[in-house]
């Protein structure tokens, strides 16, 4: 299999001469190129730190100090689980912040499932993990949550990413019997899928299925945008129409498949209730055109409430399955269009990562996908190993060393430091694609320990603005999962409950009633339910919540590789004024008499220790003070979700 890949990059290099198809520059470009194999400079004792120290002195920088116990206890807890720490945990640890205590606790939490759910959380983005179909009628998917469960069982185990790559993409294929793989081989329906009703376009429906499955391999698990070589050969990269197309014939035999999750019985009791109330609907429907004014109104709501009556869909399990008889054959299309098809292409991976001159699979290939998925994954893949650490990196940093992680290619950027790239992609191939080793090589590095310092150095503002080079540990708003699960947390409301069928939580009526069918948003009626991690909840594309959209949530359609950050006033006015905050500001509240009494002196200490990891400047403790003397707990209790310190991580 290694010999599949481009081995020679020396002949010609310093030419414009062509090899096979592609010339020596397109074939140069940095991360098509085989892996270096760098040493760590001198300079520290921890190669990570080693590679930022050696770009920082060539800048004429030096790296902050290191952060103090208090503030690096939360950011890691945030970090590494998404929950902020306990008071006694932040205690624990000032009491003792040596570094054999902080390799313990960084072991500690890498171990713990909250880990996991944090690290699924990153994934989901990247894959656009939802719960219903998209577009106008937005089906609801009710047992997809099997698949969320499954990659966090995944990063709990630390599952070797080659391996959970290959169920990904062929699980059904490596053992067909197993629930499992089926499980995992539901990456495949991730995607927004158009239900069309009337007229069906068979190919153009088709055609919409496979760019799909194509386009999230290209960018997850490749960095490369081959969907914008659908149409036409890449406009920057070295990928030509033809590529694009032959990596769709990898799925060509690929068919959904929706394998029931219920009884005969079950099925014949949800026909009945469900044929009832249709039968009904369908009554009040033939009466509304005859209706005017109020008349009309009242049908209108009848049919309304009649629709909250009709039962959910029965559970399947959202999988795929080769079917050979009916295997279309996949075509260069013209333009994308899928009236117009051309030349009939075979399965192969992009030419300019191929040997030159190969042209077709050396093998028989019986799985296809399986052969993709290894081909993806082989060592000697020059993206693969890259692209994750990338990954991971940036899910400490909140930025990668590449800062266009679904993007390796000319348009995106270029490696901060191109060395420790590879020297973390080597360790992580060495190392059998083990994830966890990687988080804690990061995690324990001086880079990561460091201080963020409001007031930069002069120089190193003119010489790195954005602190690409990582002179300082970079101030990070905690994400929309991060925010409100934080706010649970130490309201002490948070259920730890976990795994199962996802949660339908309580959102406006004005929004329910907008989206086609609002009988399919059942909440769940146990406030404690109503009460988990957000990576529990329902995620449906068509409806978000509002606290999770304002605070910047994918909207699932697309693959998201990094999230925005961005700043507004909504954000502020759905913090003071959401029903969700204020049911958790009242819940605080009362955690904050229960726990330190009546004394307001106690309860802001107490407020601090929880919200923000430390006890308040004496600035604050006057101002909070006063604040209690003119208004109720349960409004200091909710301006604390507001504060800085509890919206940030430093």
């Amino acid at each position: 299999m290694r010999l599949w890949f481009l081995a020679v990059f020396v002949a010609g290099a310093l030419t414009g001469a062509t090899i096979g198809s592609y010339t020596a520059a397109e074939r140069r470009h940095w991360s098509f190129r085989p892996r270096s194999t760098p040493a760590a400079p001198a300079g520290a004792s921890q190669p990570v730190d080693a590679f930022i120290l050696a770009k920082l002195r060539e800048k004429g920088l030096r790296p902050a100090l290191p952060a103090d116990p208090r503030t690096l206890v939360r950011r890691l807890y945030l970090d590494v689980t998404g929950l902020p720490p306990t008071p006694e945990q932040v205690e624990r640890f000032v009491r003792d912040p040596s570094r054999k205590a902080y390799e313990a606790l960084v072991d500690r939490l890498l171990a713990s499932p909250e880990y996991a759910e944090r690290a699924a959380q990153h994934w989901f983005d990247v894959v656009r993990y939802a719960e219903s179909d998209g577009f106008e009628y937005d089906t609801h998917r009710p047992a997809m949550w099997k698949y969320r469960d499954y990659v966090i069982r995944s990063f709990d185990r630390d599952k070797p990413y080659d391996q959970f790559l290959r169920e990904q993409l062929a699980g059904d294929e490596m053992d067909p019997s197993s629930e499992e793989m089926r499980i995992a081989s539901g990456f495949h329906r991730l995607g927004a899928f158009r239900k069309n009703a009337g007229n069906q376009d068979a190919a153009y429906n088709r055609n919409e299925v496979l760019i799909e499955m194509s386009n999230v391999v290209g960018s997850a698990m490749m960095g490369l945008t081959m969907g914008c070589a659908r149409c036409h050969d890449h406009k920057f990269d070295p990928i030509r129409q033809k590529d694009y197309y032959r990596l769709q014939a990898f799925f060509a035999a690929t068919q959904h498949k929706d394998v029931p999750l219920y009884t005969p019985e079950e099925e014949a009791a949800w026909k009945k209730r469900n044929g009832a109330v249709e039968a009904e609907l369908a009554q009040l429907r033939k009466m509304l055109p005859a209706m005017e004014g109020a008349e009309r109104d009242s049908v209108a709501r009848r049919i309304a409430d009649k629709e909250l009556q009709q039962p959910a869909p029965l559970p399947v399990l959202n999988t795929v399955e080769d079917d050979p008889a009916k295997f279309v054959a996949v075509h260069v299309l013209a333009r994308g269009n899928s009236a117009a098809p051309r030349d009939e292409v075979a399965p192969l991976p992009p030419g300019v990562l191929l040997a030159p001159g190969v042209e077709e699979w050396p093998e028989r290939m019986e799985k296809p996908r399986l052969a993709l998925a290894n081909w993806i994954v082989d060592p000697s893949n020059p993206l693969t190993a890259r692209v994750m650490v990338n990954r991971i990196w940036q899910s400490h940093f909140g930025r990668g060393i590449v800062a266009t992680p679904n993007d390796f290619g000319r348009m995106g950027s270029r490696p901060s430091h191109p060395e420790l790239l590879d020297w973390l992609a080597n360790r992580f191939v060495e190392g059998g694609y083990r994830i966890k080793p990687i988080h804690r090589l990061i995690l324990l590095s001086e880079t990561y320990r460091q201080a963020y310092v409001a007031s930069a150095p002069d120089v190193a503002r003119e010489e790195d603005p954005d602190d690409s080079l990582l002179w300082r540990f970079p101030r990070q708003r905690l994400d929309a999962e991060q925010i409100r699960d934080s706010i649970l947390q130490v309201s002490g409301k948070l259920n730890p409950q976990r795994g199962g069928p996802s949660v339908i939580a309580p959102i406006e009526p004005e929004l329910v009633s907008l989206i086609y069918k609002p009988s399919q948003w059942a909440v769940n009626p146990d406030p404690e339910q109503q009460r988990r991690r957000s990576v529990y909840l329902f995620e449906k594309r068509n409806l978000r919540l509002p606290m999770m959209e304002v605070f910047d949530s994918p909207d699932r359609l697309l693959s998201c590789a990094r999230r925005e950050q961005s700043t507004h006033a909504p954000q502020a006015l759905e913090l003071m004024n959401g029903k969700f905050t204020e049911e958790m500001s009242v819940a605080f509240a009362a955690r904050l008499r229960m726990e330190a009494g009546e004394s307001p002196a106690r309860q802001v200490d107490r407020a601090y220790r929880l919200a923000a990891g430390r006890p308040p400047v004496e600035a604050e403790r006057r101002a909070a003070i006063g604040f209690l003397k003119r208004n109720q707990l349960r409004e200091f209790a909710l301006a604390m979700f507001l504060i800085n310190d509890f919206l940030y991580v430093e």
